[in-house]
């Protein structure tokens, strides 16, 4: 295929073809601080935390997402995007005897933003093929928007134990509600114990939020995608060749100083 960098549309353009995408109508990025959220622990998890005697934040790690995208009624062709997140939190518990014991429990957090995703309800209904039968219906969709979410595991920022008599924190899960995915990714299953201590943690979140919908578009074809390439496999050959052959990791050895300039008023060149 022509090199897009050195030659000119001119050149590479051969035709106009229509495919079937899905454009991006409107994103975000966002940067989510996330305070004390409480975190559901097992009956074995809760009673370990009532013998702490300190607790450490170690990693939190996203276990499933729930994105539900509404119309609004006040304002045509804009979404309402509420996404649902479940994280499983790990800490250290130190009870005062022994080595610090490792806790895991649940945390939640919902959060709501509005895109646009301009208009149109069409009705989509395609064909499956099925072979040596009739084909097929596939299942009829609609040409509605629909939402992405990126997101990177959160960072752990701290964490707190708050007696019951303490009002502190936000309790905004059902236990009971827990998809049971969800559920599965622990030894037992989340409970909800009001009487005895809670565990709360602060989370931040990096996230980017997509809509999109599917269209189709007219663009500039230079060719189709043939492969020069041809497939290798590596050849039988003496391990020690190969070893070689290898180039050798100074970096592991001379780990390279941090790039760019020298903002630290006490580094020297």
């Amino acid at each position: 295929m022509p090199n897009p960098r050195t030659t000119t549309p001119e050149s590479d353009f051969r035709e106009a073809v229509c495919v079937n995408v899905d454009r991006i109508y409107d994103c975000c990025k966002d940067r989510d601080c996330m305070q004390d959220l409480r975190v559901y622990l097992s009956d074995e998890g809760q009673n370990l935390l009532d013998c702490a005697v300190s607790i450490k934040p170690l990693q939190a790690e996203i276990l499933w997402s729930y994105i539900d995208v509404e119309p609004l009624t006040f304002n045509n062709g804009f979404y309402s995007v509420d996404i649902q997140f479940f994280f499983r939190v790990s800490f250290d518990v130190c009870t005062g005897q022994g080595r610090p014991q490792r806790l895991e429990g649940c945390a939640s957090f919902s959060k709501k933003t509005i895109l646009y995703g301009s208009e149109g309800e069409a009705r989509i209904y395609s064909s499956e093929y099925a072979p040596r039968q009739c084909d097929g219906q596939s299942e009829v969709r609609s040409n509605r928007p629909r939402a992405t979410v990126e997101v990177l595991d959160p960072i752990v920022l701290s964490a707190h134990i708050c007696e019951p008599c303490d009002p502190c924190g936000c309790d905004n899960l059902d236990v009971s509600a827990i998809p049971a995915y969800v559920c599965s990714c622990f030894d037992c299953p989340p409970v909800n114990r009001e009487e005895c201590r809670r565990l709360y943690v602060t989370l931040g979140l990096f996230s980017i939020v997509r809509l999109m919908r599917e269209v189709q578009l007219l663009i500039p074809a230079c060719d189709f995608c043939i492969p020069e390439k041809e497939s290798c496999y590596p050849a039988d050959e003496d391990p020690c060749g190969l070893f070689g052959k290898m180039e050798f990791p100074l970096d592991q050895f001379f780990p390279p100083n941090r790039g760019g300039s020298c903002a630290d008023p006490c580094c020297k060149d």
